[in-house]
């Protein structure tokens, strides 16, 4: 059983052909909200497209926002421990999409803000605690802490990028970064191999976008390329890849099916607008898994090696 302790924001999403550069003022198109926050979004992400049992702890506030979020995370089965803000709205982001599918998002904490380090439940019965930073990093490292004192495995999402302190890194089991991440909690300017060798992590999970994905456990480096897709919109693909992947390694698949799972979750949400919204089926995800079984040629992995400085 996975705990999932983090964000719950209501997205705002306009489309646009191109996304706006500073000062510059874009014509958008659709416009629609979404139920997303990173750790809302991980939390669907595990129980939908995981089949994982799934528990999150988030605060919200006492607002209209909420009543939607609330009705998406039960919708895919998660389990609500809500911390209920009564002075603060629900958290916000501002996401302007591109024709291209790439994103530029802004967030607005609201009640994330204040998730306490004494709002965490008893972690009896949890394998995994799956935590990101939209939160305070206070409670986030109290998280963690907690977690490894009682045994729980900690995954923790490094987005948005920030330097992290070494307490919080020396208490992660499992750090999941994007390849900008990598550079900030690294503080490094090197290439991928590079920087994980500044990361005193027992594991640590890049993911490449459209190139795929790579992970660094105790020394030996796992490569998975990514999966064939039409891209529409990159909104919580990095958040389904986070969830999918703390679901299948609860499930007791080795790193290279844990990633393989969670690149082919990943890879559907992009296929669709939205964040929970895009999350696929855990069906939908085996479905793809059978479609393209070969994409891991020697060929692609050869160019992995290279793009992650492994040559």
């Amino acid at each position: 059983m996975i705990l999932v302790a983090g964000s719950a924001n209501l997205d705002f999403v306009v489309r646009a052909d191109h996304i706006p550069a500073p000062g510059e003022t874009v014509l958008g198109r659709d416009f629609k909200t979404f139920p997303g926050g990173k750790g809302a979004n991980q939390a669907v992400a595990s129980a939908r497209a995981g089949g994982v049992a799934t528990h999150m702890l988030l605060a919200l506030g006492d607002d209209a926002f909420a009543i939607q979020l609330e009705e998406s995370l039960q919708g895919a089965g998660v389990k609500l421990l809500t911390v209920r803000e009564t002075e603060h709205p629900t958290g916000t982001a501002f996401i302007c999409v591109s024709d291209a599918g790439e994103n530029a998002i802004t967030v607005a904490p609201g009640a994330n803000a204040f998730l306490r380090p004494e709002h965490l439940p008893p972690l009896d019965g949890y394998t995994h605690l799956l935590l990101q930073l939209e939160t305070p990093l206070e409670s986030v490292t109290a998280y963690a802490r907690a977690a490894r004192k009682a045994g729980v495995a900690v995954v923790l999402n490094a987005a948005p990028a920030r330097v992290l302190p070494q307490e919080l890194l020396a208490l992660v089991d499992i750090l999941i970064v994007n390849e900008g991440e990598l550079a900030t909690v690294a503080q490094c300017a090197g290439s991928i191999a590079d920087c994980l060798q500044r990361l005193n992590v027992d594991t640590v999970v890049v993911t490449l976008g459209a190139h795929g994905c790579c992970a660094r456990q105790r020394g030996a480096f796992h490569l998975q390329a990514s999966f064939a897709i039409t891209p529409v919109d990159s909104t919580g693909a990095g958040d389904t890849f986070c969830g999918a992947l703390c679901a299948a390694l609860c499930q007791g698949r080795n790193t290279d099916e844990a990633l393989r799972y969670a690149s082919a979750a990943a890879a559907l949400a992009c296929t669709r607008l939205g964040a929970q919204s895009s999350i696929p089926t855990a069906a939908e995800v085996g479905a793809l898994l059978k479609e393209q079984p070969d994409n891991n040629t020697p060929t692609r992995l050869a160019a992995l090696r290279a793009l992650c400085g492994l040559n």
